[in-house]
C-alpha cells in the first residue's frame, strides 16, 4: 500500500499478538457468568448454533469494520475517523462517535474494576477457607458484607485500578504485548485445569448436557439474547478494537484473524461453562447466571466439594485474569487519544486516566452502601427526572452508568463504525485492506457490513432501550 502510516505508540511483533490482546479484550466477565447458562437456558446446542451465527453475520463485521479502520488510521480512534473522514471527503464529525466509544470504554472500566475488585478480596477469602461448608444463606451475607463496606471496595477498586494503569503506562510493546503474552496463555492454562477438575467431579457428563442438549423449542426466546451477546461480547463499539487494530502488522491477514478471535472468544465462553456447571451439579446446587453465579453459587459447590478450596482460587484467579485482560483495552483507547493530542508522556497520560476512572469508580463502590438510596432516571406523573433522592423506583449510580454504556453507547458506536466503514470509507480502500485471498467473498463481507450487521445492531439497539 502507498502512504503506508506507523503508529507512534508501536506495532504488535505478529498477528497472534493482536489474536491475544483482541481475545483478552473479549474474553471478560460474561464470558463466564452469562454466556454458559444463556446456552443452557435458551436451547443447548441449538442456541449455541444460532449464537454462531449471529457472530458471524453482526459481531464479527463490526470487529473487522474497526480492525480495518484501525490499521489504515494508525491512530487512537477518535483521530482515525478524524483523518479517514476527511481522506473520504466526508465531515469530520464522524470523530465524534470514536469519542463516544472512547468515554464509554473508561466510564465501563470504573465500574468494571469494582467488580474485579470483588474477585481479587474473594481470592483471598477462598484462600482462607471462608467457604468451606457455607452454605446459601452464608454464602449470600458474605457477598453482602462485601458490597456493603465502602473501605474494602475501595481498597480493591484502587489496586485493581493500579494494575491496569501500570500495563498501560509501559506502553505497547513493553506493556500491553509483553503482559498479554503471560495473562493470556496463563488464562487457558488455567482454564483447562479447572476443565480438568471438572471430569473429577463425576458430574461432567450433567453440565455437558445442560450446555449442549439441543433443543429448538427453546430458540425462539433466546435469538434476541444470542444477538445481543454475539455483539457485547467482542468489546465492540467503544474503539478497544480499534486501536488494538492500528498496532496491527501490514501483513496479518485481516479476515482470518477476526475468525480466530471470534471462536476463540466462544471456545472459552463454552469451556467455561464446562468447567464450572459441573462443579455447581456435585454440590447438589441449582445453575444460575450473573454475580449470584460467581459469588454465591459457586462459593458454596467449591466449599463443599473435595479439593474445593484450591480449585476455587484458581477460578478467582481465572476472573481476575480475564477482567485484567478486558481492563487494559477498555483504557488503551483514551491514553492514545491524549498522548497524540497533548504530546505528554504515556505514564503521565495514563495516570490522569486511571485517576478519572477510579474517581467515577467511587460512584459504583457507594451504590451498594453509603448512597444506595440515590437514584437516577426515575419516572413519575409529570415524566423523568434525572436525579432523585428517594429508595424507590430509578437507577443507582451503577445501573445508571451500566444502563447507558451498554444500552445505548456501545450500540450506538458499533453501528457509527459499520456505516463509516461500509458507506464512508472507499470501497476500493476497504478491499485494499481487507485484501482477501478469494476476490468473490468480498461482496458477501461488504453486503454483511454494508446492510446485515447495521439491522442487527439496530435490533439490539432498541431491544436495549426497551428493557
Amino acid at each position: 500500500m502507498t502512504n503506508e502510516k506507523v503508529s507512534i505508540h508501536g506495532i504488535w511483533a505478529s498477528r497472534w499478538v493482536f489474536i491475544l490482546a483482541a481475545t483478552g479484550s473479549a474474553v471478560g466477565l460474561g464470558n463466564i457468568w452469562k454466556f454458559p447458562y444463556m446456552a443452557g437456558a435458551y436451547g443447548g446446542g441449538a442456541f449455541v448454533l444460532v449464537y454462531l451465527c449471529c457472530i458471524a453475520l453482526i459481531g464479527l463485521p463490526v470487529m473487522l469494520a474497526e480492525t480495518l479502520l484501525g490499521r489504515r488510521g494508525r491512530q487512537s480512534p477518535v483521530n482515525t475517523l478524524r483523518s479517514l473522514a476527511r481522506q473520504s471527503g466526508a465531515s469530520e464529525r464522524w470523530s465524534w462517535a470514536a469519542m463516544m466509544g472512547m468515554l464509554a470504554a473508561l466510564l465501563i472500566l470504573s465500574f468494571y474494576s469494582v467488580v474485579a475488585g470483588w474477585a481479587l478480596d474473594y481470592i483471598l477469602a477462598m484462600a482462607r477457607g471462608d467457604f468451606n461448608g457455607i452454605d446459601g444463606a452464608g454464602a449470600g451475607a458474605r457477598f453482602d458484607a462485601l458490597t456493603a463496606d465502602p473501605l474494602r471496595l475501595t481498597l480493591w477498586h484502587t489496586l485493581f485500578m493500579l494494575l491496569t494503569a501500570f500495563i498501560i503506562g509501559r506502553g505497547v510493546v513493553a506493556g500491553l504485548e509483553r503482559s498479554l503474552r503471560i495473562l493470556m496463555p496463563l488464562l487457558f492454562v488455567l482454564l483447562v485445569v479447572l476443565l480438568g477438575y471438572s471430569l473429577t467431579t463425576g458430574h461432567f457428563m450433567e453440565g455437558v448436557r445442560f450446555l449442549f442438549h439441543f433443543d429448538l423449542a427453546k430458540v425462539p426466546e433466546g435469538i434476541l439474547a444470542a444477538m445481543g451477546h454475539a455483539f457485547f461480547t467482542l468489546s465492540v463499539g467503544v474503539g478497544s478494537i480499534m486501536v488494538f487494530g492500528a498496532y496491527m502488522p501490514r501483513k496479518a491477514s485481516l479476515g482470518s484473524t477476526i475468525i480466530t478471535v471470534g471462536l476463540l472468544d466462544t471456545v472459552v465462553a463454552l469451556t467455561a461453562g464446562m468447567a464450572l456447571f459441573p462443579v455447581v451439579f456435585a454440590a447438589g446446587l441449582e445453575p444460575s447466571a450473573g454475580p449470584g453465579l460467581m459469588f454465591v453459587t459457586l462459593p458454596i459447590a467449591f466449599g463443599t466439594i473435595s479439593m474445593g478450596v484450591l480449585f476455587g482460587v484458581v477460578f478467582f484467579v481465572l476472573v481476575a485474569i480475564a477482567a485484567w485482560s478486558s481492563a487494559i483495552s477498555m483504557l488503551e483507547p483514551a491514553v492514545a487519544y491524549w498522548v497524540e493530542r497533548s504530546g505528554k508522556s504515556r505514564p503521565a497520560v495514563t495516570a490522569l486516566m486511571a485517576v478519572f476512572c477510579w474517581v467515577v469508580g467511587l460512584g459504583t463502590v457507594f451504590s451498594f452502601n453509603l448512597l444506595a438510596d440515590a437514584r437516577f432516571f426515575v419516572t413519575n406523573t409529570d415524566g423523568w427526572h434525572f436525579f432523585l433522592w428517594t429508595s424507590e423506583g430509578g437507577k443507582t449510580f451503577f445501573e445508571s452508568i451500566d444502563y447507558l454504556t451498554s444500552r445505548i453507547f456501545l450500540p450506538l458506536g458499533g453501528l457509527l463504525f459499520v456505516i463509516f466503514a461500509g458507506w464512508v470509507l472507499d470501497r476500493e480502500v476497504f478491499r485494499g485492506e481487507l485484501a482477501l485471498k478469494h476476490p468473490r467473498l468480498f461482496p458477501v463481507v461488504y453486503w454483511l457490513l454494508r446492510y446485515l450487521a447495521p439491522a442487527g445492531i439496530l435490533i439490539i439497539f432498541i431491544t436495549e432501550l426497551s428493557k
